[in-house]
């Protein structure tokens, strides 16, 4: 199985992505090397002056489906405040504590009324620590923000803050009286031709404005086109030129970052500062928004990364097979093979086994669980030849029935995490029997880089579950030892 492709309009056929390498002068893609290196890259498309070169998605991904751009959200937010600082209805010097006199501490010290708009937007507000646990547990996250020691001078010290990003959806509720999607639908996602999106909340129902944002990857490279056109998209003015060139500009310094060469070279409002002059908005797991206006490139990536470190990988690529000068000549990319291939990452098909009597004959089976953190009670099996229904019961929200093939995968919808909270969302799901006992269900949350596994094996009155999730903030692997109910 491969890529699936879009065919692009008839004048445009070029396919950016193979890149002849200078050295060998053989046909090198990048795309071979993200297969190579085992990259888990899901979908991406890839902009040259204005133009989608490539738009390429990995099965079950698929075009159209919304991402989950976790922190890649705060570059929308970013742009945001500045569409609202271009209407004047804030100063990049406002102190934020002049949006909240009633959620403020009983004493305000000097670093926290030092504290403005400036500082949210570049990560420098002056806390000496990781924040996001002390909010997060909070129902009211302003008034937890606020009541935080700002142990340095705003401006001194650089901390990556998700909560500042935070303190700027909630800034623009209150100077607009509306929240942030609705601000943004006439001003951002309207003329980019993006439809009404989900974005995550607070408990208190603000727009969580660091996270939460759910896109497609077509709708991050139009933004990524707007940045590059510093502020202009189809004609129309979306934020000044002035803002975007203050967005994109090394506000902190981060040099300390030796680890990632991307990571050292500076931070603006809301954007990371790249090689070359290059910039880019990233997230969780591999989301990637990048722009490099010197060649007029834009690439937007939703990938299912372990960590951040591949992502590094993914711009070490970008730069030697995408941005070398020798393929910045048109007439070299336009002479570029179109193909594009990766595996699939579906499971393969693995044709469906005799059943033994009394081991996989799970039609009407009940199996009843032992408490256990994650709260599974019971599941239940429904069989009719090679369909499959799964019966979940945690006896809350999660409660579900799954729909397997053993031929195909199944696509439905599905009750799983996005990055604050549990959502019905679209999910592809597959299942084979292993062994004569052994039952594998895999499920891909498309719209997140989340795929579970539950590895389910019988005996004559037990079941033992294994659970696995690919990546996560906090979900765990687990395993269950099961009661036949009836036996």
């Amino acid at each position: 199985m491969s890529w699936k492709k879009d065919t692009p309009d008839k004048d445009n056929t070029s396919g950016i992505l193979d890149i002849c390498d200078r050295t060998t002068g053989e046909m090198t893609s990048i795309i071979a090397k993200i297969e190579e290196l085992q990259l888990e890259v899901n979908s991406l498309v890839l902009m040259k002056d204005g133009v989608i070169k490539a738009e390429i998605y990995r099965e079950p991904y698929r075009k159209g489906c919304p991402q989950l751009l976790y922190s890649l959200s705060k570059s929308f937010t970013s742009i945001a405040i500045g569409i609202a600082w271009d209407q004047g209805l804030i100063r990049l010097d406002d102190p934020v504590i002049s949006f909240f006199p009633d959620k403020l501490p009983p004493v305000i010290s000097p670093n926290l009324a030092k504290m403005s708009i400036h500082h949210l937007l570049s990560m420098n507000t002056g806390h000496h620590d990781d924040i996001y646990a002390e909010i997060a547990r909070e129902q009211d996250w302003v008034r937890a923000f606020l009541s935080l020691e700002v142990k340095y001078e705003p401006g001194t010290h650089h901390l990556y803050n998700t909560h500042a990003t935070y303190m700027l959806s909630a800034i623009l509720e209150r100077v607009t009286g509306r929240n942030l999607v609705d601000f943004l639908m006439p001003t951002l996602f309207d003329p980019l031709h993006i439809p009404r999106p989900i974005w995550e909340t607070c408990p208190m129902g603000i727009t969580a404005g660091s996270i939460g944002l759910s896109l497609t990857t077509d709708s991050v490279a139009r933004f990524g086109q707007m940045l590059l056109d510093k502020g202009m998209y189809a004609d129309k003015r979306i934020v000044s030129e002035q803002y975007i060139e203050l967005a994109t500009t090394k506000h902190s310094d981060t040099a300390d970052r030796k680890d990632r060469i991307d990571w050292q070279q500076g931070y603006g409002y809301q954007f990371h500062m790249c090689r070359q002059g290059c910039y880019r908005g990233d997230g969780s797991f591999g989301q990637l928004c990048f722009v490099a206006p010197s060649a007029g490139i834009v690439l937007a990536v939703n990938s299912s990364f372990k960590s951040m470190e591949p992502l590094q990988t993914l711009l070490d690529l970008i730069y030697t097979y995408v941005l070398s000068p020798f393929v910045k000549n048109d007439n070299k990319l336009n002479q570029m093979e179109r193909k594009l291939h990766l595996s699939s990452r579906l499971p393969e098909r693995v044709e469906p086994m005799k059943v033994p009597t009394g081991i996989r004959e799970i039609d009407g089976r009940c199996y009843r669980f032992d408490e256990h953190p994650e709260g599974l009670r019971s599941i239940q099996f429904r069989s009719i030849g090679d369909r499959l229904e799964l019966q979940m019961q945690y006896g809350d929200e999660r409660d579900q029935l799954l729909a397997f093939d053993l031929n195909r995968p199944v696509t439905q919808q599905g009750i799983f995490h996005k990055d604050l909270s549990l959502h019905l969302q679209e999910v592809v799901a597959c299942a084979s029997w292993m062994s004569s006992d052994t039952l594998q269900l895999t499920l891909f949350y498309i719209e997140t880089p989340y795929m579970v596994t539950y590895h389910l094996a019988f005996t004559e009155r037990e079941i033992e579950l294994n659970y696995h999730v690919n990546v996560s903030f906090g979900l765990r692997q687990y395993q269950a030892l099961g009661q036949l109910q009836g036996a």
